[in-house]
């Protein structure tokens, strides 16, 4: 089976956290970097979960745990922008999880209604 979109750009996405990570760890900023490397990988991996779920119902639990765990990244790059702790821009990484959350939100509704009885 072929990967898909969300797959895809979740893998993409983890790589670049990854490098994020590194730059980070250069510039001596821990904390919040361990949390974004958490959080910013973790879309990936239960996209990729979900890719293999038994049933619809699991399919939906692992897309909406991406979901959040998109949302906190999301949260993370935010403060790290704000907050000024690194002289960083990380305005590229704040576009791709947005677009991501995007998707995410999209799949969870979608899956939802199929679930829902008279739906």
């Amino acid at each position: 089976m072929s990967e898909s979109i969300v797959q895809k750009k979740s893998f993409e996405f983890s790589l670049e956290i990854i490098a994020l990570y590194r730059v980070l760890q250069g510039k001596r900023e821990y904390v919040i970097s361990k949390q974004l490397l958490r959080s910013g990988t973790s879309i990936g991996a239960n996209v990729e979960e979900a890719s293999a779920g038994q049933s619809k119902k699991d399919f939906l639990s692992k897309m909406s745990v991406a979901s959040k765990e998109a949302r906190e990244t999301k949260y993370w790059l935010r403060l790290l922008q704000e907050s000024k702790i690194v002289d960083m821009d990380v305005a590229t990484e704040l576009s791709h999880v947005e677009e991501l959350i995007r998707i995410l939100t999209a799949i969870v509704k979608t899956t939802g209604a199929q679930l829902r009885p008279n739906s």
